[in-house]
């Protein structure tokens, strides 16, 4: 395996990432970094947790100007979350050891802090799509002097209804502006906008062919779910719990509390600093559970997440996905459980049958959890 000097990175770079105990290329990052040095257009899929940060990061960092003009960056990331744009941003200040000024901006915060930051010079900016539109139309940010897009989690941008957003920056950007597009997945309306804003993209693939997750559907009464799910944190650890609705997050902390189980929330209804003191005490191992809805399927990045709980079945197959997402990552094992009321009985089927390159244990497809609740627990805790 090549290490990051060999990839051609700038030597602060390699020593940044070592300061971070990042020293070897991931397959993804090995694979990138060459491409994006010599200033190609990337098209980038590889699953959650594979590294893709740093594949762009890190060549982002190598090779970005020095800003010369107020509200003038030359570098920017789309991300789909305003968590993933802390995330991001923080990575790529450390990346270069603060050589680079780096700015996030995303929308439920003051604008004042964001634009005094605008107004003395910031290098490369990490957005969501939203925020940054309204400042592009207060002219507090210009677009003209970007050299180098990276457009993370694009699969989610357009899931979470962002694509025409996207598009509408994306057509800002200069002709000779090099893009860097990466997702999880790529389908269809993914690979028309990559034939509008890219040219002669090298396509970079990697695929996990058999990832490390174990996927249960777990047959509940509608007033049990509360209970099992407490079972299931108390036998496991570290567990994300997704609902469905931030109502729904509200009343499961407080259920929770009741059996014993210290939660954090995170939903759309909570402010950037009640998000980020949950993150820190869940990371802290000072709570044991985060209860989240979609807004953190993907914009949360939490190593060490031994258990994934479908509270409520999701919407789709990829909703389904963007959770799961949050256990396995970088190679570990992770297992995933879905809580099947009646009424999800037909969504959770539909979920199963697409799950065909993952790890289904048959035996526990609608498991009932009141005849073999202790039973499913003890196979659970001796894997």
């Amino acid at each position: 395996m090549s290490n990051f000097t060999d990839l051609g990175l700038e030597a602060w770079v390699v020593d940044g990432l070592a300061e971070l105990g990042i020293e070897e290329p991931t397959e993804i990052q090995e694979k990138t970094i060459p491409v994006a040095l010599a200033g190609r257009d990337v098209i980038g899929q590889a699953p959650t947790g594979s590294g893709k940060t740093v594949a762009f990061g890190a060549p982002m960092a190598s090779r970005l100007e020095r800003a010369q003009e107020p509200k003038s960056p030359t570098g920017l990331v789309l991300v789909p979350t305003r968590e993933l744009a802390l995330q991001v941003a923080k990575a790529l200040s450390s990346y270069t050891k603060g050589k680079l000024r780096v700015l996030s901006i995303y929308g439920g915060t003051p604008y004042g802090p964001q634009l005094r930051r605008l107004e003395q010079g910031v290098d490369a900016v990490v957005a969501t799509p939203g925020r940054l539109l309204d400042l592009i139309d207060r002219r507090q940010v210009h677009l003209d002097r970007v050299t180098m897009v990276a457009v993370d989690e694009i699969d989610r941008m357009s899931d979470m209804g962002f694509a025409p957003a996207l598009e509408e920056i994306l057509s800002l950007l200069t002709e000779d502006v090099q893009t860097l597009f990466f997702s999880a997945t790529l389908d269809s309306s993914i690979r028309r906008m990559t034939q509008r804003y890219q040219k002669d993209p090298v396509t970079v693939e990697v695929i996990v062919e058999s990832r490390p997750i174990e996927h249960r559907f777990l047959r509940v009464g509608r007033y049990e779910k509360a209970e099992e799910t407490s079972k299931l944190i108390a036998g496991h650890g570290r567990t994300i719990v997704f609902c469905n609705t931030r109502e729904q997050v509200e009343r499961l902390d407080r259920e929770l509390s009741d059996h014993g189980i210290v939660a954090v929330q995170v939903h759309g209804g909570r402010s950037q600093q009640q998000r980020e003191r949950a993150i820190r005490r869940f990371t802290g191992d000072k709570a044991s559970a985060l209860i989240a809805t979609d807004v953190a399927a993907r914009g949360i990045h939490v190593d060490d997440v031994e258990l994934v709980v479908h509270f409520d079945i999701p919407n789709s197959y990829t909703d389904y996905l963007h959770r799961s997402g949050r256990t396995g990552r970088a190679g570990r094992s992770g297992l995933v459980i879905a809580l099947v009321g009646e009424s999800d009985r037909g969504r959770a089927s539909r979920i199963e049958r697409m799950l065909s390159g993952e790890r289904v244990r048959p035996e526990s497809h609608f498991r009932n959890s009141s005849r073999d609740r202790y039973a499913g627990r003890d196979r659970m805790r001796s894997r």
